[in-house]
């Protein structure tokens, strides 16, 4: 019988930590914010960064359009149960999750980022993480693949809109912001699929290469965001008690999205490999997307704050679905055991 093996053992010491240590993307991010805290770009500089930051919005979504797979979307329409349940936890659930929450979360964090958690709340699916720990786990890989693709395009339109309905209570969305959102976010993605068959060779071949592009344009939007924040005296605002409070709703967030995709994925009878998709396609929140539309979207130097509740949610959802994917992972060998058991407890 042919056996895997993990070079971390499950009981380790290593393993355990490895759970817990921040990937690479979250490191520099970290470094970034660190920079913009103690060198901060202001005046002219500030000015000359956001315009740089315009044009790597810009190139993020051409990009993502000019990948995209227009093809594999059509196909993986095909399996419209699975993502009719992805797409209502991503638009519907998560941000009904959001306003449950908000009762409790107004009485412990500031309005911008309780504003935060609104905003990613709307967010869609993050594309990498969503199609790797359902590889991992041994789900259905293709349906991840077409659900969190196709979670990204709608997000460019229902993020905004979920946004507008946010905010029109108080006033905060206009007719300008969905003019930028139209000529910022949409229309390079619009060009990238539209130029998908002269160049779309090209960037599967240097997908690694641009995907470092992606990230370099990620880092910068955080850097010129959060100069901005330490110019305008922002982080006075934030205390560690406001820091820890902001983790642990982010957290509950995940965990109750982690549970209701779950089990609604066994309630609707799922099979096991599709509700490892459903799991791990429904509960993430891209950063990617979030950080250039939280530039269109809002102003000013509470933007840092703003953005604070996505950018702990990126790495508690990295950390809580590794170790997921490797309990999936284990459950599923477990199944071929003589009294394995069908599902993992989630």
């Amino acid at each position: 019988m042919l056996r895997l093996e993990n070079p971390c053992s499950v009981g380790s010491p290593m393993n355990t930590l490895s759970r817990f240590r921040p990937d690479e993307f979250t490191l520099a991010m970290a470094a970034t914010v660190t920079i913009a805290f103690l060198l901060p770009c202001h005046g002219a500089g500030a000015q000359v960064f956001e315009g740089l930051t315009s044009v790597a919005i810009a190139l993020l979504f051409f990009l993502q359009g000019a990948r995209l797979s227009r093809g594999a979307i059509v196909a993986g329409a095909l399996h419209w149960r699975l993502h009719f349940l992805v797409f209502a936890a991503t638009f519907l659930v998560f941000p009904l999750a959001g306003f449950a929450l908000k009762p409790l979360a107004s009485g412990l964090l500031s309005p911008p980022m309780l504003l935060g958690v609104m905003f990613l709340c709307t967010l869609p699916a993050t594309v990498q993480a969503s199609v790797a720990f359902t590889s991992i786990a041994g789900g259905n890989v293709a349906a991840a693949l077409c659900s969190a693709s196709a979670s990204s395009l709608v997000g460019i339109v229902a993020t905004p809109l979920l946004v507008g309905l946010i905010l029109h209570a108080h006033g905060g969305f206009s007719l300008d912001a969905m003019r930028s959102i139209a000529f910022e976010l949409l229309l390079p993605f619009l060009a990238g699929q539209a130029l998908q068959g002269p160049i779309g060779a090209f960037v599967q071949r240097h997908r690694k290469v641009l995907g470092l592009v992606d990230r370099s344009s990620v880092l910068l939007m955080v850097y010129t965001v959060f100069s901005a924040a330490t110019v305008g005296g922002i982080w006075r605002q934030l205390s560690p008690g406001s820091f820890m409070l902001l983790t642990v709703v982010d957290g509950a967030l995940l965990a109750l999205m982690l549970a209701f995709t779950a089990l609604a994925a066994r309630r609707l009878g799922f099979s096991r490999a599709d509700e490892i998709a459903i799991v791990f396609c429904g509960s993430k929140k891209s950063l990617v997307n979030g950080i250039p539309m939280a530039n269109v979207l809002f102003a000013g130097p509470a933007l840092g704050l703003i953005l604070l509740p996505l950018m702990i949610f990126h790495q508690i959802q990295l950390m809580a679905c590794a170790a997921l994917a490797r309990h999936y992972a284990r459950a599923s060998v477990a199944t071929f055991e003589p009294g394995g058991l069908g599902h993992p407890a989630v």
